[in-house]
């Protein structure tokens, strides 16, 4: 009976490694997303295996503006609105308050300031021109609207997170150049501190401006005042112990400029996606822009070639080899010749007969509001609000040449210098 009955019996191996006849029973396992990191059973190592590590990227520390230059364009729009699409939102509604061509034409049909006034207080500069008496000023309008221009750039900075707070700090800069050369300049020419003070243009205002009228030559005027402030780093080119007088101020407002739009351009890169595609096609317009003026106003002058290409931007459309032709450059049909090889400054210099440039800057002018627009066709970037604010201190070039016309009787000369936006 026992000997029958073993013979059903089923005998285990007694070494667990030996294989079995029967087969094993797979083992449940969880979703691929949990157990990535547990050891895969037979049946998904024969059916799903195992995906190989994402390769190590290396790194060198002076990567890292490459890889912000690298960004990809349009990816933008994932992450922009999160700091910066409410102000954009505020830039965009700003810009459709600016004056159309209609308004200036209404406003070059004025016969007096207070006609000008009037008109302009059923627009966005209406509180701030309401309250002032009668009889007005040109400087009273101008500064008026400039008023309006610092509040809205007040606003936007306090709103602003970084690096938007520091690419509107850069807008100021220029600004900033054009007080200390007015301040220097007026200081050599015994005028007033007060009354140059009240001259400066509000968004390039610093704390200690009003001590620039101490100094008496570049280092001293360095060292005692502008050492702390954001354009301290542009006076490394400019600093000598020559006395200042009216052609090293010159030389010393282009040097500053020249390290300031190249300081800007660079900024701008390292942001990458659309607003370095946009910013450094308007910041290469205004250095070549700058170079031309540079050349027409120092021909006949003192001033070598080789100063003269120091003063040039190391960017641009014109860099390098329009520059070396605009350095040699004796007269204005020679500066036409050498910028009628480039298709988009050719159309400028069509439509200025030769040997007249005294509208060349209107030309200019006009050719920058047309990039300036553009900027607000596209979205998530930052250009807007340089180009907002440069359409606002646009118009308000445009209103002060109306009213300084409309104030001289010179009517017939209104429409010369006005620069239509929209």
């Amino acid at each position: 009976m026992v000997a029958s009955f073993s013979k059903h019996l089923v005998k285990f191996p007694s070494n667990k490694n030996s294989p079995t006849t029967s087969a094993p029973r797979p083992r449940p396992h969880l979703p691929d997303l949990i157990c990535d990191d547990l050891p895969a059973s037979p049946s998904r190592s024969r059916h799903r295996p195992r995906r190989a590590p994402p390769p190590t990227k290396l790194s060198s520390p002076g990567s890292e503006p490459e890889q912000a230059a690298a960004k990809m364009y349009g990816w933008e729009m994932l992450s922009f609105n999160i700091h910066d699409g409410f102000l954009e939102a505020i830039v965009r509604g700003n810009r459709s308050g600016l004056l159309t061509a209609a308004d200036y034409n209404n406003l070059c049909q004025c016969e007096t300031l207070d006609d000008i006034k009037m008109h302009l207080t059923a627009t966005e500069y209406g509180p701030y021109l309401q309250n002032e008496p009668s009889p007005l000023h040109t400087t009273t309008i101008v500064e008026k609207c400039t008023l309006k221009l610092v509040d809205e750039y007040k606003h936007m900075l306090c709103q602003a997170t970084e690096p938007l707070s520091t690419f509107l700090q850069y807008i100021t800069y220029g600004h900033m150049i054009d007080n200390v050369v007015l301040i220097v300049t007026g200081t050599l020419h015994e005028r007033d501190v007060n009354e140059l003070l009240e001259k400066c243009h509000p968004l390039g205002m610093f704390d200690s401006i009003a001590s620039l009228a101490v100094a008496q030559n570049m280092r001293e005027l360095y060292r005692l005042v502008l050492v702390d402030t954001p354009l301290a780093p542009y006076f490394s080119e400019c600093i000598t112990s020559e006395d200042l007088d009216d052609m090293n101020i010159e030389i010393m407002r282009n040097t500053l400029y020249k390290a300031y739009l190249e300081d800007f351009y660079k900024f701008c890169q390292k942001l990458g996606g659309a607003t370095a595609e946009i910013m450094c096609d308007i910041l290469s317009f205004e250095a070549d822009r700058r170079a031309v003026n540079i050349t027409i106003n120092s021909i006949g002058t003192e001033l070598t070639r080789d100063d003269r290409r120091k003063l040039y931007s190391n960017f641009g459309l014109l860099y390098p080899y329009g520059h070396e032709e605009l350095a040699v450059c004796e007269d204005v049909d020679q500066v036409r010749g050498a910028m009628e090889k480039y298709p988009p400054y050719q159309s400028i210099f069509s439509r200025i007969s030769y040997g007249e440039s005294q509208m060349l800057d209107k030309a200019f002018y006009e050719e920058e509001v047309r990039r300036l627009c553009l900027s607000f066709e596209q979205q998530f970037h930052y250009g807007v609000f340089f180009a907002y604010i440069r359409l606002r201190e646009q118009e308000i070039r445009n209103l002060m040449w109306i009213s300084e016309c409309v104030a001289q009787n010179q009517k017939a000369r209104v429409h010369d210098s006005v620069v239509f936006i929209f």
